[in-house]
Parts: C-alpha cells; structure tokens; sequence
C-alpha cells in the first residue's frame, strides 16, 4: 500500500463509498443518505444486477424452537421490514410486490405433526411480542384446498405460518434504485469496478483510472466482497466466503394474491401478485456454468408440480440461475475489519438477504459512524477470520 493517498481523478470525495449495488448494498446507500453521509455507489454491472435480481423473494423466519439473538434479529428485521417497505413505496410510487400471505408447511409423516405441534406452542412463546402476534397453526388439511398443496402431501396435516411474507425481489431493487436516484446525497456509477483498494489512505481507483478517496468504504459486492475483505488482513487458510449457485423458475399464474407460498423440503412455491409464480431454489457448493440452468431446476419443477397440481400446465416464462454469497462462518458478515479501520463489510446474507438487508445496512452504518455493533458476536469480520483459521 502507498503511504501517501495519490492524486484523485474523476469522483472527488465520497464520505461514504459503496461497493455492490445489490439489495444490501443499495440499503446502504439508503441508509447513509438518511444520516447526512455524502455516498458513492459503484457497481460493476447495473443496480440490481447479480444474485438480487433473482425470482423467489420468499421472507421466511426461523423456526420459532430454541430461541436465540439471532432468531431475535430476523424476527426484529422481518417486522420492520414492513413499515420500511411502505415508507419506500410511499417515496417512489412503485409497487414491491410485498404482502405477508403467510406460508403453508406440508406434514406428509405423523412424527411431523407431533414437531409442528410442538412448535405451534413454541410460536405463542417466541412470535407474540408487542403488538406483533404471529402463529404456527396446525392443521388437519389445507385452508386453501386439495391443491395447494396437494392433499397427497398432508397426511399428518398442513402448518399455517402467518408470519411468511413475500416480495418481488425485482420490484423492490427497482423502488430502491428509484429512492437512490432521488437522493441528492448519492452518486451512482454503473459498469465499473474496483480494481485498487487503499484502505490505509482511504482511496479506490475504478477500471477507468478514475480514483475516488473516502471516509470508510462498505464492501456489499455480494461473492465478490470476499476477496476484497480477505486481502485486507493476514493470509488465511481459506477465503472468508465464495458463491453457492442457485436455480429458480418463473411460472405464469394468475392465483389470488393472498395466497400463501408453499414450503417443502428445501423447496419454495412463491405467488406473485403479477400473475406469475416463483419456484425456487437450488443450493449448489460445486458447479461448472455458474449462470446457466440444468437438470437440477428441472427437478425442482417437477416437485413444484406435485406438491402444488394447480400448477401442472402452467407455462415456464423464465428460467434463472445465480450466484449467492455465502460466509465461511455462515452467518452474515458485517461490522468493522479488524485490520483496516475504514473498512466496513456487509455480505454473506445468502438466503436470508431480502428479509434482514434494511437492518443490516443500518448497522453498517453503525459502525461508519462508530457506534458498538449491536449484531451477534457470530456476525463480526473477526468470528468469521477465526472460522477460516480454525478450518486449516
């Protein structure tokens, strides 16, 4: 690293730099702006472009057994999420597609009703705080019929989760990118990336030369982040995340918009209020096409088609693929790196990024402006170094 910050071309100064226009990354944005930080946004593709641009928008919490700080903070997030949404919707004028239907579990085997009943009290324990009462009813058939799901699937009975939501995960990037364009406090550059990171001096130089110095930088680049991070500190076993591949469908189907999604084995059935239906998703550690789709979301749809009969004939209208971040230590990563003061990560949210991004990106902002992280000690840039030293 230099010792000196080097002549600045282009972009003069940004309090705060943004790197990743992703969900996370363009809640940050947000949320600086909001607390007066002038912000620079960069993106190497487009807003929303990468594993945020995806189909499902599935916002799940936890099950609600054995309660923890972190089942705590998605439950804080998720019901957050709402008004957020609404505020953000208010701003722009545009629709997110959010509405919390509810989600419905299948219980194809009897020792499943007696866990779901378990957890139906459990849920009157750990998701009735304030105002906010949500529940995990159990029962004996489908309040929606034969079909959704199929009544072959619920032997043992079927769950009615009121706290499942679901959003349009393309809908709200484009509300988020349109709140970003009308905060004068952001400047947004698309289709550059970072190639020089001096986190010593505060100073970044894009692909084209351009040089952009900075108060703290928030490293939100989805996969991308972990390198970035992970040469920020001593050499490591292993890097501090990587991509996990997923595959996802896009049915057309017009079904009441207060339908609940679907859930079975890994496997999500999401309706949209736009007459179509998500079907998602794969989790692949290993892959060769990162971005193409295969047998494995074949698979998915023929699943999707038994657990859910109504939508045997429903056309495909897109099939997508992509790449999600996932951290060494498995939870999210975010907080302050402990070897470059004016680095602040916000990654690794996985399959979890839509429901706790908003509160995330806060606490990203947290640590810009020096307050204690308030996020479990498994969430910190330093859990997540001591997990890849540990797997030596």
């Amino acid at each position: 690293m230099s010792d000196k910050a080097p002549v600045i071309a282009g972009q003069s100064h940004a309090d705060v730099l943004v790197i990743g226009g992703g969900v996370m990354g363009m809640w940050a944005a947000v949320k600086a702006a909001d607390r007066g930080h002038g912000v620079t946004l960069v993106e190497a593709r487009g807003l929303g472009a990468g594993a945020s641009g995806g189909l499902l928008g599935a916002l799940m919490a936890h099950m609600p057994d054995r309660w923890n700080e972190k089942k705590q903070l998605q439950f804080d997030a998720l019901v957050s999420l709402e008004p957020e949404i609404a505020a953000l919707e208010d701003r722009t004028g545009l629709p997110t597609g959010y509405r919390r239907s509810g989600r419905l579990v299948p219980l194809p085997k009897p020792h499943l009703r007696q866990i779901a009943e378990r957890h139906s009290q459990e849920a009157a324990n750990n998701w009735h705080q304030g105002r906010h009462r949500f529940f995990w009813n159990v029962h004996d058939k489908s309040p929606i019929g034969g079909q959704w799901p199929d009544a072959e699937f619920c032997s043992a009975g079927v769950v009615e989760d009121t706290f499942g939501a679901r959003i349009s995960p393309r809908r709200l990037l484009a509300a988020l990118a349109a709140r970003i364009r009308q905060l004068r406090k952001v400047t947004v550059i698309e289709g550059q990336r970072v190639k020089l990171l001096d986190a010593a001096v505060g100073y970044a130089e894009l692909d084209d030369g351009a040089g952009i110095s900075f108060g703290h930088v928030i490293v939100a680049g989805g996969y991308e982040a972990f390198p970035l991070l992970s040469n920020l500190g001593p050499d490591l076993p292993v890097p501090l995340g990587g991509p996990v591949k997923g595959q996802a469908a896009l049915l057309k189907m017009d079904l009441p918009h207060d339908y609940p999604l679907i859930y079975l084995d890994g496997l999500y059935i999401v309706p949209h209020e736009d007459g179509t239906v998500a079907i998602g998703s794969t989790s692949e550690h290993e892959f060769v096409e990162p971005l193409s789709t295969d047998k494995l979301l074949d698979d998915l749809l023929v699943r999707a088609r038994q657990l859910a009969p109504v939508l045997e004939d429903a056309p495909v209208i897109e099939r997508w693929a992509g790449l999600r971040p996932r951290a060494v230590g498995r939870d999210p990563m975010v907080g302050c790196h402990p070897f470059a003061a004016k680095v602040v990560a916000l990654t690794g949210g996985f399959k979890v990024s839509f429901g706790i991004a908003h509160l995330l990106a806060n606490a990203a902002i947290d640590a810009v402006e020096g307050r204690e992280s308030a996020l479990p000690p498994s969430f910190s840039v330093m859990h997540h170094i001591s997990v890849a030293k540990e797997k030596a």
